[in-house]
């Protein structure tokens, strides 16, 4: 099994209830991309690992160049995706500030994204989009 996680990155505007996905150049996966043969599991997938999101979300600050506590990990959720070299645990997280961190993206080469603008993603990554959508919105 790999255990390698990877981190989904979004922000939700607090007035408007707006949500925008980090893309990365390589899709929403971040920092490395989910093999092609890749498939998501089952929303009851629940294998025993377990996995705490601090260091992956302070390597995402390192990464993007944000100060610690820019990103806060989003609670209760938790994916698996199957590939070829084993199971790979994708969490969730969210920027904390007012708006979203552009020029972070930017520096990057990233973009911010709505769900509606995904289509050119994976299904995989679309997927996982769906599910961290409907699990900020409740």
């Amino acid at each position: 099994m790999s255990l390698t996680p990877r981190l989904i990155l979004l922000h939700k505007h607090g007035t408007s209830g707006r949500v925008r996905f980090l893309c990365l150049s390589a899709g929403v996966v971040a920092f490395t991309p989910l093999p092609t043969l890749s498939a998501i599991r089952d929303e009851d997938y629940s294998p025993t690992i377990q996995f705490h999101p601090i260091p992956i979300v302070r390597e995402a600050e390192i990464h993007l160049g944000l100060p610690e506590g820019a990103i806060e990990p989003v609670a209760d959720f938790g994916a698996w995706v199957d590939t070829p070299e084993g199971d790979v645990p994708v969490l969730l997280a969210a920027f904390t500030g007012i708006e979203p961190p552009f020029s972070a993206a930017e520096r990057t080469h990233s973009r911010f994204i709505a769900i509606t603008e995904s289509r050119h993603l994976t299904d995989v990554e679309r997927h996982l989009l769906r599910r961290a959508y409907e699990h900020v919105l409740g």
